[in-house]
């Protein structure tokens, strides 16, 4: 990641991992980039564009894991550092009076997993074909815990794979990144009785296609 002047921004990290995916040098000061909320971390970070690295360490974790739910470990470091690529050189727009920038991050998240609607799909039909759940671990059942887990069951990914993008979107952001209704409105940029109305078309083809509770999602 870049600033505006072409210097790399030193975005606070707990592992070389994270470096190595973002492309970015140490921390200069760890303490004084996490004070604030996200929004004044960006705020300040129009003049200070280290301050944006404080908005990485809180959420990059969760971001990822998300994507990793999604599309699989060999295009989640990717497209979680696409994400906050994105938001870095997007920060100017964004709306200072909303302290969290999760609904934000969640959204640009999104759209990147879209461009890669074909390989979710595709994902989900595998693991539909795959063997019973308990022969299938690996860390997808670790890093987003019960509903991850759930998505390595072959039944629920057959009925993923069947749900439309937009409703698959709703899903599992709720389910998955624990939005509310109204941040996830805010993160796909739609009407919050469209969440409602998506969300229980999900959940009622879901249970038409493998006989699931609703309310487990």
């Amino acid at each position: 990641m870049k600033t505006d002047q072409g210097s790399a921004v030193p975005l606070v990290s707990d592992t070389h991992r994270r470096r190595a995916t973002m492309h970015v040098s140490p921390p200069q000061d760890p303490e004084i980039l996490l004070l604030g909320t996200d929004a004044e971390l960006i705020g300040a970070s129009l003049e200070q564009p280290e301050r944006f690295g404080a908005v990485f360490d809180r959420h990059f974790d969760a971001i990822h894991r998300y994507v990793h739910l999604r599309l699989g470990e060999s295009t989640a470091d990717d497209i979680a550092a696409e994400t906050f690529l994105r938001a870095f050189r997007a920060r100017k727009q964004y709306d200072l009076s909303k302290p969290s920038a999760r609904a934000w991050l969640y959204g640009i998240a999104s759209n990147l997993v879209a461009d890669h609607a074909r390989s979710e799909a595709r994902r989900y039909r595998a693991l539909a074909r795959s063997a019973a759940p308990a022969d299938q671990e690996s860390h997808d059942d670790r890093v987003a815990g019960r509903v991850s887990a759930a998505v390595m069951q072959p039944a629920l990914a057959a009925g993923l794979a069947k749900l439309s993008a937009g409703d698959r979107d709703v899903l599992l952001l709720i389910a998955c990144a624990d939005l509310s209704y109204d941040e996830v409105a805010a993160a796909l940029r739609i009407p919050k009785g469209t969440v409602g109305s998506r969300l229980n078309r999900a959940r009622r083809k879901l249970r038409k296609i493998i006989g699931m509770n609703g309310e487990d999602l």
